[in-house]
């Protein structure tokens, strides 16, 4: 059997952390940012961890 190939566009979407947690990005942070407010904005820019549910997903898909 093969080796499962890696779906790039999850690699391109999620990272491992060193301690093995799964990070992804916010959503909302791409346009119509004039209305939304700096406190907003700026906590959408910090990466958030992959839900519970969708963890043993995500890992296939990275091949992890």
């Amino acid at each position: 059997m093969p080796k499962m190939k890696t779906d790039r566009g999850a690699a391109a979407r999620f990272r491992v952390t060193g301690t093995g947690r799964l990070m992804r990005r916010k959503a909302n942070l791409n346009h119509l940012l004039e209305k939304k407010s700096s406190v907003r904005t700026r906590r959408l820019g910090r990466p958030a961890e992959v839900s519970a549910g969708d963890r043993r997903q995500v890992r296939r898909l990275l091949g992890l």
